[in-house]
């Protein structure tokens, strides 16, 4: 049977995974419920498995039937495993039993897609021209778990680096049900995070000239990082700095000492990365100085640009076609603003990140609640072809 036949033929077993993981979400880089499952899941599987030391991960490696152990070509398959802090707001019988815990961006049925294609690629084993190594990765969420699995050794967990690694992502909206997308170069962006604490001198409110208030020259700065982007940085290269949250002030008549900032900082290239580092920090500081407050101002690195190798998303486009039929797989012409910590797997191993439309049926997906959203629902449907791409994508590399 082709992987198709067989994926669908496990859908009750896939359903059954992903609406277990669902019920118990977990947040960050400590998931042991969760990891357990996996575990059983894989039970009686002929894999190398072994255990994270620093955070609940489970790799696993799949031997081909061709090569000796450490020198045949591996190829990496990743599903992250992790929750959000959401209280889910849905009315489903599988609905979340964690309080404030939830599984908002799909990576329950990532978990389930990986581990099917675990089993489908087993049973097809001494097929494989080589290993498969499966990463199943906890802290997606803005813990780094996948920088915490390469530290452990996952690029290595088959004995030779990976000719390639592959990537999936559900989406709750936007694409239509089992609608595959992706890119070649950067398909996602880097986020960073901007922190300014602006130092004014308290007063009263009803006399703000013996004051120095941090609270309008906050403000000011806000503005002027929005008019400094779309004046410095080409749209086609785009940046965009959105700020989160703001903090001043106890009580209306009262001009406080301080006024605190944060910003999320998205960009595709490394040149306006390292540009609006500078260009923020000169913002703030020059409106800091003109009303004679003093200001700090910091910018933390988080996840850098998901980058596509053009070989790689061209293949994984093929793949679909060959594996579903022309149709299904979608060249997006622009890549997403959302971050992705795998793209630390693809910094050091050829690779490509795809996204699969999972909107419910009875949704729009131009309307339907998106990924985050505690309203967000993924349909089952997908979990079949997602885990047999994820089988197709390793054989087929494999063979090639």
């Amino acid at each position: 049977m082709s992987f198709t036949e067989s994926a669908h033929d496990m859908r009750d077993e896939l359903v059954r995974l992903r609406h277990s993981l669902h019920t118990t979400p977990e947040v960050g880089l400590t998931l042991p419920r969760t990891q357990e499952k996996v575990l059983q899941a894989l039970d009686g599987l002929p894999l190398e498995i072994t255990t994270g030391k620093t955070l609940s991960s489970v790799t696993a490696v799949l031997r081909g039937g061709a090569g000796a152990a450490g020198q045949a070509p591996s190829v990496l398959l990743r599903g992250d495993m992790d929750a959000l802090p959401v209280a889910e707001r849905n009315d489903l019988p599988y609905i979340s039993r964690i309080d404030g815990q939830m599984h908002a961006c799909g990576h329950d049925l990532h978990t389930t897609m990986l581990a099917g294609a675990a089993h489908l690629l087993s049973a097809r084993r001494e097929e494989l021209a080589g290993d498969v190594i499966f990463m199943f990765q906890p802290g997606e969420e803005g813990h780094e778990g996948a920088r915490h699995m390469i530290g452990e050794g996952v690029l290595d967990a088959a004995g030779a680096r990976p000719v390639a690694a592959y990537g999936m992502h559900v989406i709750s909206a936007m694409l239509p049900p089992g609608l595959f997308a992706s890119r070649p170069g950067p398909v996602m962006a880097a986020a960073d995070v901007f922190a300014v604490r602006v130092k004014g001198r308290g007063g009263h409110g009803s006399s703000p000239h013996r004051a120095l208030d941090p609270i309008q020259a906050g403000c000011e700065m806000v503005s002027a990082l929005q008019t400094m982007v779309t004046r410095t940085f080409d749209v086609f290269d785009p940046v965009v700095v959105t700020v989160g949250q703001f903090h001043a002030g106890t009580v209306d008549n009262v001009i406080p000492e301080e006024a605190y900032f944060e910003a999320t900082v998205r960009t595709f290239s490394p040149g306006n990365r390292k540009l609006v580092k500078r260009r923020l920090v000169e913002v703030v500081e020059g409106i800091a100085a003109a009303h004679g407050l003093g200001v700090e101002a910091s910018f933390g690195m988080g996840y850098p640009v998901t980058v596509n190798d053009p070989g790689e998303a061209d293949f994984a486009g093929r793949t679909a076609d060959e594996l579903f039929g022309p149709g299904r797989y979608f060249v997006s012409p622009q890549p997403a603003m959302g971050s992705e910590d795998f793209s630390y797997v693809l910094e050091q191993v050829p690779g490509a990140f795809v996204f699969l439309g999972a909107c419910p049926p009875d949704l729009d997906p131009a309307t339907a609640p998106y990924n985050h959203s505690p309203e967000a629902r993924f349909d089952d449907s997908v979990l079949p072809d997602g885990a047999a791409l994820y089988a197709s994508l390793a054989m087929s590399r494999l063979a090639s």
